[in-house]
């Protein structure tokens, strides 16, 4: 039994001189920030840790509502709710510790008009497709980490919107698990359009269809040119050059 998702409907975002702020401080987050995210592919946004990017997300997610003072434009193509079409993977995976595994994937699910029965044979075939269908019965402390990032995979795919934003999901995990859950994401996502940030620059490298730097404070962000290799990229010296570039932007922004 494959996964048996519905093919998400193709939306792009466009970001235009957007600006944000917190209430609580003084201090602008983000300024003239221009950004396009194509339909059904993986734009990636880089940047040192507490440049702006969780607060970007965030505020796309609709997280920052009554909590920061948002000017310029968000818009989707087509247009859209936008609220309605976005799927949130965190860091953290975020599992219920007192859910088994299979519910804690049907959990965003559960006040659908759906019936249980097919949510079940749904979520039972995303944990099929993330090699964990022999531990639908098990808790999140039995798992591994990387075990437990493939059920919060599952589970942002089980909400089946047509936007995926990813908050750094694969920075605690070992080098191995985390190359191994880039390339099943890649796999299941690859009809979503996805944003995931990062610090890491082979991870862009890697994924990007569409690669972003933030840099400064405020914050603004700068498109790098990618190779032309399709992904999961292998690293290469085109890649290894562009690391490079990455690298010295990010050096100098710590400055």
């Amino acid at each position: 039994m494959g996964m048996q998702g519905v093919i998400s409907k193709p939306i792009s975002l466009i970001i235009k001189d957007g600006y944000l702020r917190y209430y609580s401080s003084n201090n602008v987050i983000l300024s003239g920030l221009n950004m396009q995210i194509p339909a059904q592919s993986w734009t990636c946004l880089l940047g040192k840790s507490g440049c702006g990017k969780s607060s970007l997300l965030r505020h796309i997610a609709g997280l920052l509502q009554r909590k920061a003072d948002w000017q310029g434009e968000l818009k989707t193509q087509p247009v859209c709710q936008l609220e309605n079409e976005i799927a949130y993977m965190a860091q953290q995976d975020l599992l219920m510790p007192w859910l088994s595994v299979l519910d804690n994937v049907m959990l965003s699910s559960r006040f659908l008009k759906t019936p249980i029965s097919e949510q079940k044979k749904r979520a039972l075939s995303l944990l099929e497709s993330v090699d964990l269908a022999h531990k639908e019965q098990c808790f999140p402390q039995q798992l591994s980490g990387g075990m437990r990032q493939r059920v919060a995979l599952a589970r942002t795919l089980m909400q089946d919107k047509s936007i995926v934003l990813m908050d750094e999901p694969f920075s605690s995990l070992d080098a191995v698990t985390r190359y191994r859950l880039q390339n099943l994401a890649i796999k299941l996502l690859k009809d979503k359009t996805v944003l995931l940030i990062t610090h890491d620059p082979q991870e862009a490298i890697r994924l990007a269809d569409k690669l972003y730097i933030m840099q400064g404070n405020p914050a603004f962000i700068t498109e790098l040119e990618i190779p032309t290799s399709a992904t999961p990229r292998q690293f290469d010296a085109q890649g290894a050059r562009l690391q490079q570039q990455i690298m010295t932007c990010l050096e100098n922004d710590h400055e």
